[in-house]
């Protein structure tokens, strides 16, 4: 039953849970993060056990467990994901000083569920000497007729896709965000298949022109030991679009106390600590994710690639308006 959900690391027992000890259900899977857990532990002596799968198996595992669900945190990578737990009833308003100062207002939950931790920006990336990026400028402007044939984006099953159509509607409403996705189903340069690194590593090749990723991978393409990753990237640059009446779309990875956290306070306690600041320099610099700490610097690769403005929508919008999102991606054809 598990192995069908996706649950790759089982170690949950109820003979294994003590006071000290926080259970964390994580769709995050950085080399940062386990630094964090680290650091986590040999600051406050409370041991962190994870699971790690896709966030819609990790929402049916807690929603399974019921009552008796092990699990005291969720962290997924996209703020639609942390909508789905809250609105399943899968978590609880907490409430916590130290989160509320650190966290704007929207970047988190209206009723405090669950909180952003770190930004990521979707923009467009292009191949350095294409000349297309003067021609580059807002989201609404990529479902334009002179880009087809032209695009390389993943799969409309990715949820950072279905938050960045969700962001459409939030501007413009479902009819035009029906109109532009089907605009962009039109100016791809192929069938959706891969990851942002595909779609990058693409365009880095000569297939399409513009790549939709997120900023962070990106950065994870620099120096890897895939040498046809670092190659690629160094053959692209990113251009951050905005909305016509808005900003940069950003999404969030973030995290939330379960409903039935048995170890609430120690779960506070370690989204409390993600939110400091020497956790954000460590998400900055190791997963090149912006931070959400005003006083953090993003790392100075990141910082290299310039500046932008953040949309001004609530994350949560996000998650309200999924649902809509992927009934309009069914309509167009958006593989």
């Amino acid at each position: 039953m598990l192995k069908k959900l996706g649950i790759s690391i089982l170690i949950f027992s109820s003979s294994l849970f003590a006071t000290q000890e926080v259970n964390i259900y994580s769709h995050r899977h950085y080399d940062t993060d386990k630094e964090l857990f680290k650091m986590f532990e040999k600051k406050t002596g409370i041991k962190v056990n994870i699971v790690k799968a896709e966030a819609k198996a990790l929402i049916k595992r807690i929603q399974t467990e019921g009552e008796k669900s092990p699990a005291d945190v969720l962290i997924t990578v996209d703020a639609a994901g942390l909508y789905k737990a809250k609105s399943s009833g899968l978590l609880q308003t907490i409430e916590s000083d130290i989160l509320e100062k650190n966290i704007p207002a929207q970047l988190r939950d209206k009723d405090n569920q669950w909180f952003g931790l770190t930004k990521r920006a979707r923009v467009a990336v292009y191949k350095v000497g294409s000349g297309i990026k003067d021609q580059l400028s807002t989201y609404e402007e990529l479902a334009d007729p002179k880009f087809k044939g032209k695009i390389m984006v993943r799969s409309s099953n990715n949820a950072y896709n279905q938050s960045l159509l969700a962001a459409v509607i939030a501007h413009h409403g479902e009819e035009f965000a029906l109109k532009w996705a089907k605009g962009i189903v039109a100016n791809m340069a192929k069938e959706p298949k891969g990851n942002d690194r595909y779609q990058v590593k693409a365009v880095a090749n000569g297939i399409g022109s513009i790549a939709i990723a997120n900023t962070y991978y990106i950065g994870k393409m620099v120096d890897n030991k895939d040498k046809s990753q670092a190659q690629a990237v160094k053959k692209v640059k990113i251009f951050f679009p905005k909305f016509e009446n808005g900003g940069t779309h950003i999404n969030v990875s973030g995290a939330g106390v379960t409903k039935y956290a048995p170890n609430k306070d120690n779960a506070i306690k370690f989204i409390e600590f993600l939110a400091s600041a020497d956790a954000q320099r460590i998400f900055a610099e190791g997963n090149f994710e912006y931070p959400i700490l005003k006083d953090v610097k993003a790392s100075e690769l990141v910082q290299s690639w310039g500046t932008f403005t953040d949309d001004t929508i609530s994350i949560n919008t996000l998650g309200e308006n999924n649902a809509k999102a992927v009934r309009i991606f069914d309509q167009t054809g958006w593989k």
